[in-house]
């Protein structure tokens, strides 16, 4: 069965980007098979080091994936992990001490200057500087000490998509090779990949509720909570919708006050700890009349007025690659239901360039 939606004909609107979805289970692989033994050599001798905390420095897209890096580290590791201020050494020069720490840069392209510079700035200020880019001949690859190559091929579609679930993985693969593990959670991701992109008619429908919507709420906790932010993000660079990400507890501090009962609200429910941590916020949402729809656990969408599930036997620390697959999808079929490109988003470009 296609992975790429039905409306991705070759003259239509979005068809880099529903490509590059489609494209995921095959980059997920060739990581898993061409990619992790590197990894787990790079992670080896940095392990070796034995670095005290980690910063993770990233923008956009990329920053999502670094905020699920921290929480793997935080969670897996039992170090502390951070993200980066880079105004601070950019635009302040600020020399902070980073001896004992690993900085670990999170980048697309590794061609934005402010990454380069802060990268080079880590590394002159004592940090172990770990490259993760889609581009090994990249500046920023150029300046750090190691460097790990997410393999997801050249991608044409501004809204980053495969890059995004490739960071993920390669992410993953990293941490657990610094605690020793072998990453056998992440084996049989391919396949789980494909299966929920066929699934694509089910969003199609999902899209509906959302095409003339004029803002979304999207909520998780825990490792959901990158998804959340991912989410919104693909949706207003596509969509041009206003989509608000908040972690389920700050939600609860204050703006769920805006939520009623014509507020659309996309919960992203892990299956785990981080979902029995969103259950407070969920139920509070109920209380508002919100018009919720459930990404995540069977029987939580099977009570929602909406949702998508997905598979319910994987970890909870490898959830987030397939969490995101449905909401790209959704990110697309809005989009292309509003008579929009995705492709190319007005007043983008594939590298941002910041100072």
């Amino acid at each position: 069965m296609s992975t790429t939606p039905a409306s991705a004909e070759p003259a239509r609107l979005g068809r880099l980007m529903a490509a590059e979805i489609a494209e995921q289970p095959a980059v997920l692989r060739r990581i898993l098979k061409e990619g992790a033994p590197t990894i787990r050599q790079i992670a080896a001798a940095i392990a070796a080091r034995n670095p005290q905390f980690v910063l993770l420095t990233a923008r956009g897209t990329s920053d999502n994936a670094a905020l699920y890096a921290k929480y793997l580290v935080e969670v897996l590791l039992g170090k502390p992990a951070g993200l980066t201020s880079m105004s601070t050494t950019t635009a302040y020069g600020a020399k902070p001490d980073l001896r004992d720490c690993l900085v670990v840069t999170v980048s697309q392209s590794g061609g934005s200057p402010d990454l380069v510079a802060s990268t080079r700035a880590a590394r002159e200020a004592g940090a172990i500087t770990l490259a993760v880019t889609n581009n090994p001949y990249s500046p920023l690859a150029a300046v750090s000490e190691y460097h790990i190559d997410v393999l997801a091929g050249p991608e044409k579609a501004l809204p980053a998509t495969k890059t995004y679930t490739a960071q993920l993985l390669s992410l993953y693969l990293l941490v657990e090779g610094l605690r020793g593990g072998d990453g056998s959670a992440a084996k049989g991701l391919p396949e789980l990949a494909a299966s929920v992109l066929a699934r694509g008619e089910e969003v199609r429908e999902l899209a509906e509720r959302y095409r003339f919507a004029q803002r979304l709420i999207i909520t998780s906790r825990g490792y959901g909570y990158p998804t959340a932010r991912e989410a919104a993000l693909k949706l207003m660079e596509t969509t041009y919708i206003p989509a608000l990400p908040f972690s389920g507890a700050d939600l609860l501090h204050g703006p769920l006050a805006m939520v009623d009962n014509t507020s659309p609200v996309i919960a992203v429910v892990p299956d785990g700890h981080g979902g029995e941590a969103l259950q407070p916020a969920l139920d509070r949402l109920r209380t508002r009349g919100a018009d919720l729809a459930v990404i995540g656990q069977q029987d939580l969408v099977d009570a929602a007025p909406a949702g998508f599930a997905l598979p319910s036997w994987v970890t909870e620390e490898v959830q987030p690659i397939l969490e995101i697959l449905p909401l790209q999808l959704l990110a697309y079929e809005i989009t292309i239901a509003r008579g929009q490109d995705p492709d190319t988003p007005r007043a983008l470009a594939k590298v941002t360039e910041t100072h």
